[in-house]
Formats: C-alpha cells, structure tokens, sequence
C-alpha cells in the first residue's frame, strides 16, 4: 500500500494535487449531511427524528439528481449572465478538473437544500418536502448559483452579480442564505407546530441534544472542506482559510455563551451549538482575505446576530424548529457585508478603471448581491410554494402532527410512541385491564414495566373497591326494602294506634268533666285525669314518630299558606300556659310592633313551636323562664328564638342534642321523659322549608333555639293591609 502511493504521489503534477484537494475536499463536505442529519434529528422531538434524517438524505438524492440534469447547467453552463444553457447531464468522462469541479459544486447544492428541512420539521408531509426540494435546488439554488460564481468557466459572459464584483468566497450567501430565505417563506406558509406559542409550550425541546451536538463537529469538519476546498486548488491560502474558519467558529460559540449566560442566567444548549454554526456561516463568505483578528470579530457578530434573530422570529411567533433562519440567513447576511468592511482591498475583483473599489462602493455591491438573494429566493420560494399549497397542503394533518411523523410518515413507531400510544387508548377508552407493551431493552422499558405494576395494584384496588361498592348497594338496598317495610307498617298502624288513643282520650275526659253525673269518690275524678294526660302525651308522641318517619321516607309534602307569625306564635303560647304554669316557669312572648307574614304550613309551624317551647320548658327548673321572641333579621329572614333559664348542655353535646333517639342528661331521663325526636324533627321540618336551627347552650346557664325561615318565604305585609 505504502509502495502504491509513493508511486502515485511520484507521478503528481500540480494539476493533480489541485484535483486531488478539490475531491478530498467534496468528500469532507459530504460528511456535513450526516452532520445536519445529526443536528436536527437531534434538535426535534423524538417522534419526528426519523422522518427528519430520511428528509436529509432524500434531498441529497434528489438535489444530486436534479443539478446533475439541469442545475449545473443553470448555475455554470454558457450564458448572458443570468441563467446557463450549456452542460446538461454533465458527462463525468470529460476532463479530471471539470468532473471534481462539477462534483463540488454538487455538494454545494445538496447543502443548500438541506437546509430547509431543519426549519419545517415536525409538520411538513415527506411528498411536500420533495416539493421544497425540487423547488431550490432545481430552480432557485442554480439561478442565483449561475449569478454570483459563474465566471464563465464553460465559456459565456458570466453572471451579473460576479461581473459587479459580488464576493462570496465559499456561499454566506449562495448556499446559506439561499437556503435560509426558502426555509424562511416555507415556516411563514405552513406556519408553527400545534400548540408551539401557547401559553406553557413555548419551548419545544428536542429530544437528544448529545446527539445534535455531535452534529456540529461533523458540520465542522465538512466546514473544512467547504471553505478549504472553494480555493479549487492546494495553494498557499489553503491554511489561512481553514484557521479562519476555525477562529470564527469558535468566536460564534464563545460569543453565544456569553450572551446565553448574560440573557438567561444559564447557558442554553441550543444557543451554543447555534451559535458556533452561525460563526461558521459569516466566515465562508471571507474566509480566504481576512486577517486572523477579523475573523474571530466576523464570527462573534455571526453568533449574536444568531441569537438575536432567533428572539426576533419568537416575538413574531414564526416557528423555526432548530433556527435555520437565524444561522444561515441572518448570519449569513452578516457575513456577505463583512467583506466589505474586514476584507483586504487588494483581493477584490479590480474596477474597470484597474483599481480595487473602495469600501463603501464594495459594501453597496454586496449589499445588492444579499437583496437580490431574498429577492429572488424568497419571492420565488413564496410564490411557488403557496400556488403547491393551494393545491396539496405542504401540513400534515393535525393528528398526525399529534402521534408524530414517523409513525403518521412512515410507520415506523419507537417504544416510546408504543408506550405513549397504549396510555392514550387507556385514557380514552376507560378501561386499565389490558398491559402498556414493553419492548425489551428500549429506554422506555423501565418505565413501561413500572407502570404495568402501577396499574396492576390499581386494578386491584379497584375490583376491591368495586367489590366494596356492590356490597355497599345490597345493604343499601336492603336496608330502603327494611325503611319501606317500616314506614308502611307505621303509615297502617298510625290508625290502629290513633283510634284506640283518641276513644281513651274522650271517655276519659267524659269522666273527668263529669258529663253523665257525679262520679262519686274524688279518686275516680284524678285517675281520669291522668288517664286523660297519659293519653294526650302518648299521642304526642305518636304523632311525632310517624312525622319524623314520613319525613325521612319522603312523603311528607307541605301545605303552605300566608300565616300570621305573631297570631301563631300567641296561640301556641296561650296552649303552653296550663303545662309553665304547673311546672311554675314564666312564660312570655316578645314581638316587635310589625311582623310580616309567613308563607308556611301551619300545622308544621305550630308543631315546631310546640316542640320548641316544651322542650325549653321541660328542662327550666320551677322558678324560670322562657321567652319566644319573633324578629325579621337584616338579610330578610325572620327568626323565631325560644330561650330558656334552663338546665343547658355542653358544647359537645348540642351536635348529638339534634340525633334521632337521643337523650342526653341521661342521669335525669325519668324526671324529664321524652323521644328524642323534638329537636331532630323540627330539624327536618325547618329543612322542608328551606330554613335552618341553631342551638346555643351554656351548661347551668340556659339554652337558645333559633329557627330561620328564608327571605322568600317571608311576606312584606299582610295581605290585607296590601289590599287596603
């Protein structure tokens, strides 16, 4: 092997070793392929990266087609200066030097088409990227090529620009510009990802910036072949270009950090890696006539104007998806001026008159050769690519979007789509019985398996609680069959229980009245009496277990009416005087000179009065007193207060005070007797009328019930005096 390249090497002559560069160089450049592949599979989301590297290498295929075909006749064939019209289907057997110039210059092109696909990932169909493709690097690339480089190397008077005396040494404007104002004008028609500028979703991460960051040191290296090899030869500019190139990468990146760091607080990835590129990009225009000084000053500007036009598309809410336009546009504008103001005169295209153009006359020309770029560039791609939109959308649909490109594109799925996926159909079907799938030594594979076990104890815990819940609905529904049972057995025996009640009720006051003659002995007269007390208070007490039981069944309905509060309230007191009196308790009302009526069922409203009142009068010792005040509150409620000088509870007992069946002072129940259902049933009346109780007690001090009937049970004035 050693033996072989002696021998070549013994036998090169300057033409070449010019050649052998040049091919050198086009390989050097085509490891940039991998390296964009690398940096925007890495730079989007992890369900999109393989529908991102096919793109990068199906429009190298097709640039690669199309500019053998036509393009390199557009951009270097014979023309007038603005298009070429010779070397079609370039023949690779022509001369050594016209073959690796035309294989170059390829690379050129499959480079500036590329470009694109890094701006509008993650929503562009792979038919309508082709179309993007076809687009600049059969039409646009070529043309502006043929304007700015031709210089007539397959004869014809060469492009206009290069005539003007355009300098772009190695393509800020040709290959990156180019690339980044159809970039542009494609992001402005299909517009940004769902949900990419809403509130939270701004920063759409990618999923392996190692991954990206390994693309820019193959960009890097290709760097070296693209702006080493534009020399078309290995000359004595050959090692100043490619430290140059070197100086302004580094100075893009160093120059982001610092301002990632000043602008964030942190050092964020993608503005480093960004930035490097960009200082890259404003290098290639001039790498081959700067001073070393004016190199790291081009590329440190390169970086922040990276940065800076990545703010700005933010701001304007245009969606680059690993900022394609700021790298390679905007830097690459900031390189093509700098030529004018870092470049040595004395390596410019000389003026007709044999001098060197002055430097503002040299900044005008090159701002020119940029506004004809965006001109034709953008104009072109903008109009080309709407009239396709109109046709067949360049978006995909939204639930594509949504599952990712890769699956939607190509049906390649990753296990995290899988894992993704599997939960999505869980959540929107309801149901957890069936496993997430685990693909076994993915990086999701932990994951997956731990949340198979999650829903697993899930499962069970739910057929436990499902368990749980259906016995809970047997003895529900056992125990409406007892309530049924038991309110029908009560509703039957109220009449069984009443009738007798009521017969020893009137023939026991028959015989206390005396009403047949005198019954003789004084004892009979008593025992009458007390028969006659007995069964008043059993029926009491009848009547208050049948109403409490109906009312929790539910079939209690109320018989509302307009009542005169103070009249009720006078009548019920005038019943309670006979019982205050022989327990010697005072018994007094109190009323303010206008009550309102009361929209209520009158016969609950006695029954809530009088239970209220024998309560309080029942625990007052001999000696004490109970009020009945009536007032309408500040809100428009009218409250109804029984308060006693009574026996009193705890704080704690007045909750239990409200139970069903519960008697408290239990060490006194056969002084004072009773239910326990007074309190709890004017509880359930107050609640049929939408009104409520409160209670407060102090132990030894006496004990206030309030009742309060809502505003719109309550009448502003009795309705005979709203007729008068």
């Amino acid at each position: 092997m050693v033996r072989l390249l002696l021998c070549y090497w013994s036998r090169m002559t300057p033409d070449r070793i010019d050649t052998t560069w040049v091919l050198i160089a086009t390989c050097m450049i085509f490891t940039m392929q991998a390296g964009f592949c690398c940096l925007e599979s890495g730079f989007v989301r992890a369900k999109n990266s393989i529908n991102v590297a096919l793109k990068n290498l199906a429009d190298f295929c097709i640039a690669g087609l199309l500019f053998w075909a036509f393009g390199f006749a557009f951009a270097f064939g014979a023309g007038a200066g603005w298009i070429g019209a010779s070397e079609w289907m370039f023949d690779g057997r022509t001369a050594l030097a016209a073959g690796s110039f035309f294989l170059f210059q390829l690379m050129f092109c499959g480079t500036a088409a590329t470009i694109v696909s890094g701006a509008v990932a993650e929503r562009v169909s792979f038919a309508s990227y082709i179309a993007i493709t076809i687009v600049i690097s059969g039409l646009i690339y070529p043309v502006y090529a043929h304007w700015a480089w031709n210089a007539g190397q397959f004869g014809g008077d060469g492009g206009w620009l290069v005539n003007l005396g355009f300098i772009d040494f190695a393509g800020s404007t040709v290959v990156h510009s180019i690339g980044g104002w159809v970039s542009l004008a494609a992001v402005l028609i299909i517009g940004p990802r769902a949900g990419r500028f809403l509130p939270g979703h701004n920063n759409m991460r990618g999923h392996d910036l190692v991954m990206s960051t390994l693309g820019v040191m193959l960009l890097w290296f290709g760097w070296f072949g693209f702006n080493g090899g534009s020399t078309l030869a290995l000359n004595e500019h050959v090692p100043s270009i490619l430290i140059n190139t070197t100086l302004g990468g580094c100075a893009g990146g160093v120059a982001n950090l610092i301002l990632s760091q000043l602008l964030y607080d942190k050092i964020r990835v993608e503005d480093f890696l960004n930035g490097t590129l960009a200082g890259l990009v404003a290098i290639t225009a001039n790498c081959n006539n700067t001073p070393g000084l004016a190199a790291v000053i081009i590329g440190a500007v390169g970086g922040a104007v990276a940065l800076l036009g990545a703010e700005l598309l933010e701001r304007w809410k245009i969606d680059d998806a690993v900022g394609a336009v700021p790298v390679h546009l905007f830097a690459g504008i900031w390189g093509t001026l700098a030529v004018a103001i870092f470049g040595d005169p004395a390596g410019w295209p000389l003026t007709a008159a044999g001098v060197p153009p002055d430097r503002f006359t040299q900044f005008g020309i090159q701002l020119l050769g940029c506004a004809a770029a965006g001109v034709y560039g953008f104009g072109i791609a903008y109009l080309v690519l709407r009239l396709v939109n109109m046709a067949i959308p360049l978006r995909v649909r939204l639930d594509a979007e949504a599952i990712g490109l890769n699956q939607a594109e190509h049906g390649a799925g990753s296990a995290m789509l899988d894992l993704v996926s599997d939960m999505e159909r869980q959540r929107s079907e309801g149901r957890f019985d069936q496993p997430v799938r685990v693909v076994t030594g993915s990086e999701v594979e932990p994951i997956a398996l731990q949340y198979n076990r999650v829903i697993a104890r899930v499962n069970r815990d739910a057929d436990a609680l499902r368990r749980a819940i259906e016995d809970m609905k047997r003895a529900k529904q056992a125990a409406e069959q007892a309530s049924n049972a038991k309110s029908a057995f009560l509703a039957n025996m109220s009449h069984e229980l009443r009738t007798p009640l009521n017969a020893v009720i009137g023939f026991s006051e028959i015989l206390t009245n005396e009403l047949f003659g005198h019954l003789g002995d004084t004892r009979y007269r008593e025992y009458a009496s007390d028969i006659l007390a007995s069964g008043r208070h059993l029926l009491s007490l009848v009547n208050d277990l049948l109403d409490h039981t109906r009312i929790e069944a539910g079939h209690m309905e109320l018989s509302e009416a307009e009542l005169d509060v103070q009249e009720q309230a006078e009548a019920t007191l005038r019943l309670m005087r006979e019982r205050a009196a022989t327990a010697n308790v005072a018994l007094q009302g109190s009323f303010p000179d206008v009550l309102p009526y009361l929209m209520a069922d009158e016969r609950a409203f006695r029954q809530m009065l009088l239970n209220l009142l024998g309560n309080a009068v029942k625990f007052t010792p001999a000696g004490g007193t109970v009020t009945l005040v009536a007032r309408l509150e500040g809100d428009g409620r009218l409250a109804i207060a029984i308060r006693d000088t009574g026996i009193g509870m705890k704080r704690e007992e007045v909750p239990r005070a409200l139970e069903p069946f519960v008697q408290l002072h239990h060490h006194m129940n056969k002084a004072y007797g009773g239910t326990g259902l007074g309190l709890p049933l004017v509880q359930a009346l107050m609640r049929l009328h939408g009104g409520s109780i409160t209670i407060d007690s102090v132990e030894g001090s006496g004990t206030t019930v309030t009742i309060r009937f809502p505003r719109q049970r309550v009448r502003s004035m009795p309705p005979l005096v709203a007729a008068d």
